[in-house]
Formats: structure tokens, sequence, C-alpha cells
């Protein structure tokens, strides 16, 4: 289960930031700092996260929308940010997620990149510094805040938010006089339709993203119900079973399965976009589920040769994104605690905010930033901006929720029962209770 999780940590810092840097299944010695300071009486802060920085006195390079927010930092307080990172020559065993839990614990650097099930456990263990009195704390979405509060503290923030949607072929929904699905019966009886017209497989899955169909159906009345907080404080009290809100979920994916329209032999062998793509890109498959960026990347769905609508996942309350995020965490016995939420103030401001949404083309953890996104993504940031989505990842949740049910369902596809998948989400909230 561990290994699942680790490679939802690496989809996630793909989403924020280079899929490559994140180097999932390598190892760095936690104990060594990988760049070296130069010697001088500028304040400086240490930031620890998945890529490099850029040599200053380098021109005619385009630098990422991350750092440009760090040069904003720098001019405005007069100081400098070393970045603290690994490369290719020191990957061994440990992953990303590994490294920044022991540099966190060890108190090596000052902030960090942190990924949603890092953030968790550092933030149970108090090790996270409180960042509610931040400025730019004031100006975040409820979502944001809710995925990143452990025990009542805001403990990370990020620079976007990741938002996960079905990617549609709206021509062939077209095609056989069809509507875009909002629950999952809506689903159900397009996939009939375009079965019974011929496309053997209206779903092109992988073995990365089907928990969305069951985060979407568990969560829809938690996160949108007005009742949040108790219904969280149920789960992890264990008066609330978990496995009660994921049934429905893994009973609706059971039935995708047995009636064909998903391939789960195919589903459980397929990377990320790299298995059902092609398919989809070619319009052999009407549907496919992907991250937001996926449809402005060139190498993903950015440019296809037909009228793609990116939508919420179908459930009871319509259709509905999933969201996720990583964040930065800054040690609460950091070195340079003050200097560095000055950094942190300034880098999530709306201003530096806003510039980073610009160059990525990205949803804005602030309420005050409106992304220009292109026509594709409208009906799933319509959706966000009116306040419907559930998480698919929160630091609140004593469970940790995308890993496991990534995991969960390819025990699913591989041929395990409901009751069976169910009793899993019983060991784990059994084990967090114990905690």
């Amino acid at each position: 289960m561990e290994n699942g999780i680790r490679k939802w940590g690496l989809l996630l810092l793909a989403g924020a930031l280079l899929i490559g840097a994140a180097g999932c299944g390598h190892k760095i010695d936690p104990s060594v700092n990988l760049v070296e300071d130069d010697d001088s009486n500028v304040r400086e802060v240490n930031l620890f996260g998945p890529t490099e920085k850029a040599d200053p006195k380098a021109g005619n390079i385009a630098r990422t929308a991350q750092e440009l927010t760090v040069i904003m930092a720098e001019e405005q307080l007069g100081l400098r940010v070393n970045y603290r990172t690994y490369t290719a020559e020191n990957y061994q065993d440990k992953t990303y997620d590994d490294v920044t839990i022991d540099r966190v614990r060890n108190q090596m650097d000052d902030f960090y990149l942190l990924n949603p099930d890092t953030i968790q456990i550092l933030g149970m263990e108090e090790q996270l510094a409180d960042l509610s009195e931040l400025t730019c704390a004031a100006n975040l979405r409820e979502v944001v805040k809710t995925a990143n509060t452990v025990n009542g503290r805001l403990v990370a923030i990020p620079q976007e938010v990741v938002a996960h949607g079905l990617f549609v072929n709206k021509d062939l929904f077209d095609a056989y006089h069809l509507e875009l699905p909002e629950t999952p019966e809506d689903l159900l009886e397009c996939c009939r339709v375009f079965k019974e017209n011929g496309i053997e497989t209206p779903i092109g899955a992988n073995r990365w993203w089907l928990e969305n169909f069951v985060l979407a159906q568990a969560y829809a009345e938690l996160y949108n119900g007005g009742n949040t907080d108790a219904q969280i404080k149920a789960i992890n009290s264990g008066e609330a079973k978990l496995s009660d809100y994921m049934r429905p979920g893994f009973e609706f994916l059971k039935k995708l399965m047995d009636l064909g329209y998903i391939d789960a032999e195919a589903a459980y062998t397929y990377e990320a976009i790299e298995g059902e793509g092609p398919d989809f890109l070619a319009q052999k498959t009407p549907i496919v589920m992907a991250y937001w960026s996926a449809a402005n990347a060139e190498t993903a769905y950015g440019n296809p040769d037909f009228n793609m609508q990116v939508i919420g996942f179908p459930s009871e309350l319509g259709q509905m994104p999933v969201v996720s995020m990583t964040g930065y965490g800054v040690g609460v016995r950091a070195e340079h605690l003050e200097d560095t939420l000055d950094v942190m103030d300034v880098m999530l401001s709306d201003e530096a905010l806003a510039l980073y949404a610009e160059n990525n083309q990205v949803i804005s953890p602030s309420k005050n930033v409106e992304v220009e996104c292109i026509d594709a993504l409208k009906p799933l940031n319509d959706r966000i901006n009116e306040g419907f989505y559930v998480l698919g990842s929160n630091a609140n949740m004593k469970v940790e929720q995308w890993g496991n049910t990534c995991l969960i369902v390819r025990e699913l596809l591989s041929g395990a029962s409901v009751d069976e998948c169910m009793a899993e989400f019983d060991r784990l909230q059994e084990e967090s209770l114990e905690k």
C-alpha cells in the first residue's frame, strides 16, 4: 500500500511543478545538505523541494512560476531563498516523501513543499508551524483551509489547487443525443448507448485515477451538506464507519466493470494517460479521467481534434470535481522562522498567486484570484467556483484518503469483492483509532 501512496504523491507534485523532479522510488541521505550556501551577510531562508533553482546569472531562460514568486519574495524582503533538493546522482532508495519527513523531523530546513499524506503525518506530529495568522491565509478558499488544517491548525498552503475531472468527447455525446452525465445513473445510461452503438469500452481508465469515482460519491454530501466538521469527527472517532461512505462508489465501479464499460484488466496495467490516452484522442473512447493541467498540456489532452469538455464526476449531487493539493509547510522550530513566515506571506500573496496562476493556468488557492481557463475547463471551474467539490486529500482525516482508496480500487480491479474492499477500509479505520 505504501508504494501506491507514494505514486499519488508524485502525481500531485507533477501537477504543481515538474513530474520528473520528485523521483518516485529514489533516495538521498537526509543528513546531507545538498546545496552549499554562499558565504555572505545576506539574510537567508532554506527551502526543500523537488526542483533546482535556476542560475541567477543565466540569461534567456524560462523561469518556473514557482521561482518567479520566490524572486518576488527575495526582492521585497532583501533576503535570499536557498533551494535544497537532490539531483540524479543522489538517487537511491527513498522517495521524496520519505526524505521530506526526515528533514522536517530533524529541523534541517526552514520550509518545504509537501504532499498531502506528508502534511497529514507531520501535522499530526505538530512538526509544522500554524500558518493561520499569516496575512495571506485570510484570502484562502475554504477548500484549501479544510484540506490543510490538522487539529485546528493551518499547517500548509499551496500555490495551486489540483482538480480532477472527467474528460469527455462532446462530439460523440452529441452524435448519440446524450446529455453530459450528472449522476451515476446518467453515466450508466450513456455507457449503455455507447456500447450498443459499437464503442467497445466507453470509459478509458488507468490504475491511479478510478478512485475519483469513489471519492465523488463517498463525500458529495459530506463536503456539500453543511455538516462537514461533524461528519469528519465521527469518522475519526469511529462513530461512523468509513466503509459506509465508500461502499456506494465501489458498488458503482463494480457495475461499470461487470457491464464492460471499464476494461478492468487493462486499467490495472495502464499508467495515467499513457494507457487510455491514445484511444481517447483517436475518438475510440468517449470518456477518460485526468487532472486540470492535462487539458492544457500538448503532451496530454491539450490539442484534441474534437470538442472536449471537462466535467465533475457523477454523484447524487451532480457533477463533482475532486480536488487536492500540495502545500508549503514551515518547520515549527525553523532556524529562520520569522523570515520564513515573511517569505510565505509574499509567495502566497494575491499578487504572487495571480502571477503563478497566469503562468501555469491553474486554479488559485486564493478566493480573490480568478483563473482564465480554456473553454474545455469551464464546466469544472464553474462547479468549483460555485463551491461544489470533494476533497481527494484531507489532512484532518485520520485515514489517508487518496492513496489508500487508490490501492483498494486496484484490489477491486484484480478480482476482490466489494465486501473484501470494505473490510480493508474497516481495518484501516481501526488502525487509525489505535494511534
